[in-house]
């Protein structure tokens, strides 16, 4: 992006989304969605293994740009609700995304800024972080799919809490609700995501991808349903290369070399 927004970048096997308007606490604005489906066009790349998206300065996100908002719903009819639109549809497409998604959160992840959080696969904390729903602070309600992911991921009653009281949670404590998987200290948070990057690196991109798909899938389905699905899967998947180099590897006691297929 040409003013910087959202800067990107590919290395070892990742792609690197760093939200980069430290002056605002990284809040989201169209150049940032921009920026972020920039970014997500780029996972198709048969080379990549993950996407990390990380924050510059003393946060990961604090959200929607309330001046933006603002500003623009006073002089444009219509302009909040587009970019309402324009926010779900880039949420929906990082929740979607065919690799694993890796949250880095540094210091406040509110409102939007934790409703990017939602979308992503497995999330590494800065140990000073702070994530919380702010939209009510402000009189204002979730508009990025936090009143639906939010209580799907750590369950209704936790979910009402921080979007009634509008408090921010020390990262550490989110990790026995399920929204958080690992808290690092602060110096180590770039380091803990590259280490991550590393161990989805040495696994199939195609198992990653089809498990990540009958999770997300299975979730919105009846059991019995969610079960027919695996198994269908699983029968497609005796039909990969990578099943079958990961048998062979196991038997010639080596390591697996998988190519994705």
């Amino acid at each position: 992006m040409s003013d910087q927004s959202v800067v990107v970048e590919t290395r070892a096997g990742a792609i690197w989304v760093t939200l980069n308007r430290p002056a605002a606490l990284n809040a989201i604005t169209p150049d940032v969605i921009a920026g972020i489906n920039a970014a997500l066009d780029l996972v198709d790349d048969p080379s990549i293994i993950a996407v990390v998206l990380m924050g510059t300065g003393r946060a990961f996100c604090s959200g929607a740009d309330l001046k933006f908002v603002n500003r623009t719903s006073q002089s444009e009819e219509g302009a909040t609700a587009q970019f309402l639109k324009s926010l779900l549809a880039m949420m929906a497409r990082l929740e979607a995304c065919p690799r694993p998604v890796i949250a880095a959160v540094n210091g406040l992840a509110l409102a939007g800024g934790l409703e990017l959080v939602l979308c992503c696969d497995l999330v590494i904390a800065a140990r000073s972080s702070k994530l919380g729903d702010a939209h009510g602070n402000f009189g204002l309600i979730p508009g990025g799919g936090g009143s639906v992911r939010l209580p799907r991921k750590i369950g209704p009653t936790r979910a009402k809490y921080l979007m009634f009281t509008g408090e921010f949670l020390p990262a550490d404590e989110l990790i026995a609700c399920g929204l958080v998987n690992e808290v690092v200290d602060d110096a180590d948070l770039t380091a803990a995501a590259e280490r991550l990057v590393a161990k989805l690196a040495s696994k199939s991109s195609l198992v990653l991808r089809r498990m990540k798909t009958l999770v997300d899938n299975g979730l919105e389905q009846p059991q019995d349903v969610a079960l027919r699905f695996e198994l269908l899967a699983c029968e497609l998947h005796t039909h990969s290369h990578d099943m079958k180099e990961g048998l062979s590897a196991f038997q010639e006691k080596r390591k697996p070399v998988f190519l994705g297929s």
